[in-house]
């Protein structure tokens, strides 16, 4: 078992930095918006803050490390610098599946980074099918003392799981397991997608089902039936899985369709996320937290320094956008940012 979480791990790294691993058309949407430029901004630049409000906390960005790895030798480096580099710039962390530290204890300094960031948020991770497959409030419970986690987010993977080489893919009546697991844990329950989309529809049964908080997790990033796709030696699940390159809801559709019901939780906007300018635009339609995945996978394999220098990049453009269109805070960008924010023609 040990060997297989290893493998799979490695390989899902190795592939997710070196293989095509997006479709060919899809993008997360945001290309399809700009802000109308403000030649008189009447801030000052060295005034704008980053300082922004989530689950009634305050954090110094409005940043996330998305969920990526755990449960290998190399994913225990690249955990440990993710840690360090958000500590040193203030954003949040959320963990790769936690799943293998219940499985095997060998796995579980990949995950324990709270030595190396006693200040940030961390997010635990859990496939959200595992409720189905034996993982349950007592299993949630041990994560999050493992990990000292502040909160716990159940990912929703259901076209990997199909083309993973012993994939789990009974996703029945799984709601009602999430509903019971937000009441029963001490810390906020959210739910993210890995990379096709949660729309609106979806959300609202969430939110009422009791969960703090929706990652959106939008196409136009990594695809994670392309990923299982390098990893199988079934032809007919190749195919398949090729066929599916383009499928998902785009991350600027996910905000929107989110936010045109009634729903006011917190939403983090990720999914093929490249630069600051994306998350200004994201924060403008309505997200309050903005992730990075893949874009940073490179630099955390290196160093701790060539991370904080990205983080350092992300910060500069988000403040540039907001000093574009005259927003000196987080809060203004969301009222502000939507009112200058226009379809392309």
């Amino acid at each position: 078992m040990t060997d297989s979480i290893n493998k799979r791990k490695s390989e899902h790294i190795r592939i997710t930095l070196n293989e095509k691993v997006t479709g060919d058309t899809i993008t997360n949407g945001l290309e399809r918006y700009q802000f109308i430029h403000n030649g008189l901004p009447e801030i000052n630049f060295e005034d704008i803050t980053l300082k922004t409000n989530f689950l009634d906390q305050e954090f110094p960005t409005p940043f996330l490390i998305s969920s990526m790895t755990g449960g290998a030798a190399l994913a225990e480096k690249i955990n440990k610098n993710l840690a360090m580099a958000a500590e040193a710039r203030g954003w949040s962390l959320a963990l790769g599946s936690t799943r293998a530290l219940i499985e095997s204890e060998q796995f579980r300094p990949s995950f324990q980074v709270r030595r190396y960031a006693p200040n940030t948020y961390i997010i635990a991770n859990l496939g959200a099918v595992q409720l189905n497959y034996g993982f349950g409030v007592e299993e949630c419970k041990k994560i999050i003392e493992i990990t000292d986690a502040n909160a716990l987010v159940l990912h929703l993977n259901s076209l990997q799981e199909v083309i993973q080489e012993g994939g789990n893919t009974n996703f029945e009546n799984l709601l009602p397991k999430i509903e019971k697991l937000c009441k029963e844990l001490s810390i906020p329950v959210g739910v993210k997608e890995v990379g096709w989309g949660i729309d609106g529809t979806v959300a609202n049964k969430l939110i009422h089902a009791g969960v703090s908080f929706i990652d959106v997790a939008g196409a136009g990033g990594t695809s994670w039936s392309q990923v299982e796709k390098m990893r199988s030696q079934n032809k007919v699940k190749i195919a398949a899985a090729e066929a599916f390159k383009d499928w998902g809801n785009p991350t600027a559709d996910c905000i929107r369709s989110i936010r045109s019901y009634d729903i006011s939780q917190p939403l983090i906007a990720s999914g093929g996320m490249y630069n600051g300018l994306q998350a200004a635009k994201a924060i403008a339609l309505g997200a309050d937290m903005v992730g990075f995945g893949r874009s940073i996978l490179k630099e955390a394999t290196e160093t701790v320094e060539s991370l904080v220098e990205v983080f350092e990049t992300r910060e500069l453009e988000l403040k540039m956008a907001m000093f574009g269109i005259g927003s000196n805070s987080i809060e203004d960008l969301t009222v502000n940012g939507r009112r200058r924010l226009k379809i392309k023609e």
